[in-house]
């Protein structure tokens, strides 16, 4: 008879904790993460907002490391929502996730957008290889007198790389370790130009915790300035400073084509067009990821998850594409629409 009385008051101990958390769940979605996906989030919300008997959601800009940190502290409505990420989720994150009890994660593919090195349009246009990119920032590169050993980068000017580059000193203003965009940059621009040293390419398939260390950390003689989360400040920078570039996604170059124009890399330049079509070497994927668990606990996740993958947003002539947003082939976009109308959890 005790243990009955015992597991009766339990369970209305937790039908107690479920209405009390019920009734103290916000009443507005919370979204944080990415610099890159922040402006296209924002339109979002701001639609939502205006169209849906919601109110608008909060979107914060924290990077997407930051974001992800937040996403994954635990389930209620004292955390974050949705997580914007310039990247996929990394399995780390995932495992931080289902540690606070975070286990069914939903991934929105929301498009594409190309990471872009851009300059002041009083400076001439680069034209660079990912390889010589990585010579500029990389902490370490091989010896100019003995190419299979490495060195702390000795180039201070992008001549002293190539003849054929400007003499100018090398000053990169980019994004912080937490940002989506350095993790891309880092994979797309710095690891791919290290593979055109045969014997760096080589030493991936044999120690690849050494390869990545050596192909992606990046200098910190001051060539390389970090410029915080906020892309906006690097734009500003770059008026003031013709002589420098910066590193950010290809929605703020097209915000700004009056003032500054981005670096041709391998003969193709950051374009619309190029970046849809994979030919711009230096592109990635976006995305954004919902907490399962607070669908139907937090007013309107579902309705806004379905606004951000209408065609109207992420189509071909959607309000999105207006903003830089790169859109999904229209199976693909079907396809995570469909998806994620179903809940459908993450598969890494």
């Amino acid at each position: 008879m005790l243990k009955k009385t015992l597991i009766a008051a339990s369970a209305a101990a937790m039908m107690l904790a479920g209405a009390a958390h019920a009734q103290s769940a916000r009443d507005y979605i919370s979204v944080a993460g990415s610099s890159t996906v922040f402006p296209f989030s924002s339109a979002v919300a701001e639609q939502f907002g205006r169209g849906s008997k919601f109110k608008t959601p909060k979107v914060e800009s924290v990077g997407t490391g930051g974001g992800m940190k937040l996403f994954c502290q635990g389930l209620g409505p004292q955390y974050t929502d949705i997580a914007n990420a310039s990247r996929r989720i990394k399995a780390g994150e995932v495992a931080d996730c289902e540690k606070n009890g975070v286990k069914e994660i939903v991934e929105v593919k929301i498009g594409f957008d190309g990471i872009v090195l851009a300059n002041s349009k009083a400076s001439p246009t680069y034209k660079l290889t990912r390889q010589q990119i990585y010579m500029a920032l990389a902490k370490q590169v091989p010896d100019p007198a003995n190419p299979t050993k490495l060195v702390d980068n000795p180039y201070k000017t992008w001549k002293q790389i190539d003849k054929t580059l400007p003499d100018v000193k090398i000053e990169v203003l980019g994004p912080p370790p937490t940002s989506g965009t350095r993790d891309a940059f880092a994979e797309l621009a710095l690891e791919k130009g290290c593979e055109g040293f045969t014997w760096l390419k080589e030493l991936k398939g044999v120690d690849e915790k050494r390869f990545k260390r050596v192909c992606t950390q990046i200098r910190e003689d001051g060539a390389y300035v970090e410029a915080g989360e906020n892309d906006n400040l690097i734009v500003q920078k770059l008026e003031a400073n013709p002589k420098a570039l910066g590193i950010f996604g290809y929605s703020f170059l097209e915000e700004n084509l009056s003032k500054l124009h981005g670096s041709i890399i391998e003969a193709k330049e950051p374009t619309f067009e190029n970046i849809a079509s994979g030919g711009y070497p230096v592109s990635r994927s976006l995305y954004f990821y919902v907490k399962k668990a607070h669908i139907g606990v937090i007013p309107g996740i579902q309705e806004f998850v379905a606004e951000f993958t209408s065609e109207k947003a992420v189509g071909d002539e959607g309000y999105l594409a207006d903003k830089g947003l790169i859109p999904l082939p229209r199976a693909e976009r079907e396809k995570v629409r469909k998806d994620s109308a179903a809940g459908a959890a993450l598969k890494l």
